[in-house]
Formats: C-alpha cells, sequence, structure tokens
C-alpha cells in the first residue's frame, strides 16, 4: 500500500477512534480488550476498499461490533474460571458517564452477545434497528426482539434515584476519609442497611471470593480494613466518577493501584465496588 493510501487510511480513521473504543468497551467491559479490537478494525480498514464505503462510521462501528462479538464467545469462558467476583475495567472520568453505569455493565453481563449488541447499539448509541439488523446480521423484527428482552433483564441496573453530581462528590470524599481514617460512626451514616462490597482481585491480589453483605459484615470489614490503613498507608491518587458511579483511585501499601466506586440511593451507599486486580488497572497508570 502506496504511503499516501496508509496516511488517508489513518487519518479518516483517527477521528472515529474514541467513538469505536467507547462502543468495544461497553460490549467487552476490559480496556485492553476493547483496545485490540479497534486495532483490529484499523488493519482491516487499511486493507479495505475505501471507496466503497459510503460511511465509514457505519462500516467501522459494524467491524467492531461483529468483532465484540467473537470476543465475547472467549470471554465468556474466562468468566467461568475468573477467581472472586468479576468487574469491568475502571474508567475514571471528570464528569459521570450516565447511558451505561457499572451496576447496567453488570447487568449486560447476564445477556446474550446478540441482546448485548442489540441493546446497546439502539438503546445507548441510538441506532435505528435497520442499522441494528445490518451491524449483526439479523433481521430488524429479530433484532427489536433482542432489545426488548434485554431492557428487560438490564433495567434493574438502570439507577433509580440520579445523584447530583457534587452530592456524589462529596459523598466519596467523605467516603474516603472515614474508611481510611477507622471513622466507623462517620462510615456508618453513609452506608444503607443492605449495603454490599464487590471486590476484583482476580486471583492476582487479595480479595474476599464472593460479595460481602449487610451493614454489619460491611463495617466489620472495613474496622479490619482501617488498621491496616493507618499501619500502612493509602495514598488519594485521584477522585472524580467511575464508570459512571462516584468514587476514587488509591495506591495502596503494596504500591498498587486500587479504584472503589460508590452506588448511591436516597443519599446512602448501597454497593461498594473494588478493583484490585492490576490486570484492570494498568491504563490508569
Amino acid at each position: 500500500m502506496a504511503d499516501s493510501a496508509k496516511e488517508d487510511a489513518a487519518a479518516s480513521f483517527a477521528p472515529l477512534r474514541p467513538k469505536l473504543i467507547r462502543v468495544a468497551y461497553r460490549m467487552l467491559g476490559s480496556v485492553t480488550d476493547a483496545e485490540d479490537m479497534v486495532q483490529e478494525a484499523f488493519i482491516r480498514w487499511m486493507g479495505a476498499d475505501r471507496s466503497a464505503v459510503r460511511e465509514p462510521e457505519a462500516f467501522l462501528r459494524r467491524t467492531v461490533t461483529r468483532l465484540c462479538l467473537d470476543q465475547l464467545k472467549s470471554a465468556r469462558l474466562k468468566r467461568e474460571t475468573y477467581v472472586g467476583p468479576w468487574l469491568p475495567d475502571p474508567i475514571v472520568e471528570e464528569e459521570p458517564e450516565e447511558d451505561v453505569t457499572l451496576p447496567l455493565m453488570l447487568a449486560l453481563e447476564r445477556l446474550s452477545p446478540l441482546e448485548r449488541a442489540a441493546f446497546l447499539l439502539h438503546d445507548v448509541f441510538g441506532l435505528g434497528f435497520e442499522e441494528v439488523a445490518a451491524t449483526i446480521d439479523r433481521d430488524p423484527a429479530a433484532c427489536r426482539q433482542l432489545a426488548a428482552r434485554a431492557r428487560t433483564h438490564v433495567r434493574e441496573g438502570r439507577p433509580r434515584f440520579q445523584v447530583e453530581q457534587q452530592r456524589g462528590v462529596e459523598l466519596a470524599q467523605a467516603f474516603f476519609t472515614a474508611s481510611r481514617s477507622g471513622d466507623l460512626k462517620a462510615l456508618g451514616a453513609m452506608l444503607a442497611s443492605d449495603v454490599s462490597i464487590h471486590a476484583d482481585g482476580g486471583g492476582k491480589r487479595s480479595a474476599a471470593m464472593h460479595p460481602i453483605l449487610g451493614f454489619d459484615a460491611v463495617i466489620k470489614v472495613h474496622e479490619q480494613l482501617a488498621a491496616l490503613f493507618r499501619k500502612h498507608g493509602s495514598d488519594l491518587v485521584r477522585a472524580g466518577f467511575i464508570n459512571g458511579l462516584p468514587g476514587f483511585v488509591t495506591r495502596e501499601a503494596d504500591g498498587e493501584l486500587q479504584s472503589t466506586a460508590l452506588e448511591i440511593e436516597d443519599g446512602k451507599v448501597v454497593a461498594i465496588y473494588i478493583v484490585r486486580n492490576p490486570d484492570k488497572l494498568g491504563h490508569l497508570h
């Protein structure tokens, strides 16, 4: 391929890369896998007859989605042997991402690959069913059914109560301070009675093998953690929104990063999502 053709291909692809990463990440829940799928789409774009492509964005979105559908088959096998709870890679942003929050991404995990694709393309990215059908190689009526089934399954993953942005930031900051200092009274005032902890260590770092459920159990865990924090330290690296939820990134005593995201309803923390698996935190460095 001539250098000018390569440059043209790269120039037309570059503005679309962030959108394609967005699609791939929401399909897969993995930053590394999403980047791999988009890079493979770029390779195919370089080799395609681009003069015959009327809508490059639609063509590339279709390519990325189909690559992700293939990838999801192997991802499901990995999930079955994953050590402990699985959480998506944390994406940290200054502004909350409200279309696909962390609880919704977990709900998407229960869908078939085609349901997931139909729901994301139509309900999240706003594509018509004709375009969805062309993307996943099904007829529009089937795509409507796939999206409807998906909608039923993921409804519980939608936030029932939107948290005002500043209030979410304040709660996350207060949670960090109370949890690291061992102020269990202040911490307890933030927690719902049915609060839970979901920690993803992936077998690479210590983490609870099952979700920790209920106020008393969560307080007990934080009582034990506070002693470790006071002895070894836990430094705040960045506060922000993690997959749409208020939270923060810390550097722990072992030198590794950790992300903590808080799901909040009615002003109380109802779920704490902690990612400790270093494989999922590399992009935050």
